[in-house]
């Protein structure tokens, strides 16, 4: 370890504790560990000290166990990976938050399953309580047919049900909350979304993307959203996520800026609008990355497409396994150049802009839209994202770089969809998907997230994904699309570089740097030296946020 690496932070401790201020002194220190910082120009470390919400010294033991003071918390690693926390690029903060009491279908293995754990969980609620969130996958099940209306009736007579598929781009309805919801045959289509009809027409219960709207789901109290955020902000702890980008804050800042005021808020959050209310911001002034450490807004997140799992997803060509569609343009796109005018606007106003692409047209038509803010706006450092920008063809993965626009990518979903994307668009097509490691060699950022609850939070898990590209069901150990594997160490960098980069951060988070904000997560193995393979099993010792302890693994 350099001195000079250490040396402001030293100079300033060591004078204070020759000093009768020794109140100076770190309040927390730890030692003996194994630190990366994923800071280029001081890459490792082996102790660290923070004071106050800061991390103001990182060196050798020994140089920081000369910092500590009386009052200071000495905590010994015990040659323990330390990292700085992980900042995910894409969640539904509140949504996870729901997720962890509500009715959880994610690996119901059939629809009797599926039926039957709702069942159950209407004996546990109030009659006509709404049930929702679920997350279930026809993928899993024989055959992969879509559930239906019938599948769950007997099972939820007293209850509405509209449980969402695993993407959040198909919902089950069940025929209690279409009755409430006045949908019948009759009911017309709507633009950018599917009523999926049995041959006679008459709706089974399925709604794809804009047509999900149909369902008047009733809105949640405050006093619920609140125990959900609550919920979410503990468990983002638990697995060493310090920083999230919600891209479905909405109204929900006024929520966050509570909890934050109240010393609740275990996790910083990156507040994202709808690029549809965009004009509020813009009538407001508001410019990206606005607030403080702990809660800011200024971005616009819109779509442009489905998902690949409701054959949603927008492609140049038809699905293989659905010959009739080549997927959907979000009804935000409809009708023509009406997200480019949402685009440029924002863009106008200094906004930060990120747009959901699925499909290999939805990414390049993104790119067209970005490409044209630019070209009207002029230059400057905008830091436009795709969010999932999942399948790209090889002249567009280029552009990423070229146009500088952020890859916001979840790896988890390469071991999930992993499973039957071949079946769905052809091994081909599938060579551009994830493409970590194309976009890395072609210059292009990479922030990392989860898009939870779609995934689970954990990062273990994504990183495994992104390093191994093993899918879920084992039948690719060597990786499916293995030459998109990329190393751990870039892993790592997109969940916390690139992420903080993403959102305008970096000068504050990212790195265990001295002046830096002291998020901190220390893991019970060093995911750089076990096999890759084993990364999912390792777990969250410690997890520190804005300089205080917010989960320890006694």
């Amino acid at each position: 370890m350099k001195a000079i690496a250490v040396a402001v932070g030293l100079a300033m401790l060591t004078s204070s504790l020759h000093s009768k201020e020794a109140k100076l002194a770190p309040d927390i220190v730890i030692l003996n560990a194994t630190i990366r910082t994923m800071d280029a120009k001081n890459p490792t470390a082996s102790a660290l000290a923070v004071l106050g919400n800061q991390i103001i010294a990182v060196g050798s033991t020994d140089e920081i166990r000369a910092l500590t003071g009386k009052d200071t918390r000495v905590i010994d690693a015990n040659k323990k990976l330390v990292l700085p926390g992980f900042n995910d690029s894409h969640v539904h903060f509140l949504m996870g938050g729901f997720s962890l009491s509500q009715v959880d279908l994610r690996d119901a293995k059939t629809p009797e399953e599926m039926a039957n754990r709702l069942a159950a969980y209407a004996k546990t609620i109030p009659k006509g309580q709404w049930i929702r969130g679920g997350d279930w996958d026809h993928e899993k099940w024989p055959g992969t047919p879509l559930p239906t209306k019938e599948m769950i009736d007997a099972a939820t007579p007293e209850n509405p049900v509209f449980v969402n598929r695993t993407d959040g781009h198909m919902c089950l309805a069940n025929s209690l909350a279409m009755k409430l919801s006045g949908v019948s045959k009759a009911t017309k289509e709507v633009p950018g979304g599917e009523i999926v009809r049995d041959k006679n027409g008459e709706p089974t219960g399925i709604f794809k993307d804009g047509a999900e709207d149909l369902i008047k789901v009733p809105d949640h109290s405050e006093s619920e959203n609140l125990s959900a955020a609550r919920a979410a902000t503990a468990h983002a702890a638990k697995v060493g996520v310090t920083s999230v980008t919600d891209m479905s804050a909405g109204d929900d800042v006024g929520l966050y800026q509570t909890m934050a005021a109240r010393g609740e808020l275990k996790t910083r959050i990156y507040a994202i609008r709808s690029i549809v209310s965009g004009d509020v911001l813009q009538k407001a002034g508001v410019r990206a990355a606005f607030g403080g450490d702990m809660v800011r807004i200024g971005g616009l997140k819109g779509f442009a497409d489905g998902s690949l799992g409701s054959t949603t997803a927008k492609f140049f060509e038809p699905y293989s396994d659905a010959t009739n569609t080549s997927g959907l343009w979000y009804d935000q796109m409809l009708p023509e150049g009406t997200m480019e005018k949402r685009v440029l606007a924002a863009d106008k106003h200094g906004l930060q802009v990120m747009i959901h692409a699925i499909g290999d047209q939805a990414n390049s038509k993104i790119l067209d839209i970005y490409r044209e803010a630019v070209a009207q706006n002029g230059e400057r450092d905008r830091r436009f994202k795709i969010e999932h920008a999942q399948h790209i063809r090889k002249e567009d993965i280029l552009r990423f770089a070229k146009q500088k626009v952020i890859a916001s990518m979840q790896p988890y979903h390469a071991a999930d969809d992993g499973r039957w994307c071949d079946k769905r668009i052809g091994p081909e097509r599938s060579k551009g998907t994830y493409a970590f490691r194309s976009l890395l060699d072609a210059g292009a950022v990479l922030a990392f997230g989860t898009d939870w609850t779609v995934a689970p939070l954990e990062p273990m898990i994504s990183i495994k994904a992104a390093v191994t590209r093993q899918t879920l069901d084992g039948k690719h150990p060597d990786g499916w699309v293995p030459e998109q594997k990329i190393s751990v160490e870039e892993a790592v960098h997109a969940y916390t570089v690139g992420s903080a980069y993403a959102e305008f951060a970096e000068n504050r988070k990212g790195t265990l740097t001295p002046g830096k904000l002291a998020d901190i997560v220390m893991l019970d193995r060093d995911i750089f030296s076990i096999n890759p393979v084993e990364i999912e099993n390792v777990k969250v010792n410690l997890t520190i946020l804005d300089g205080r302890v917010v989960h320890e693994q006694k």
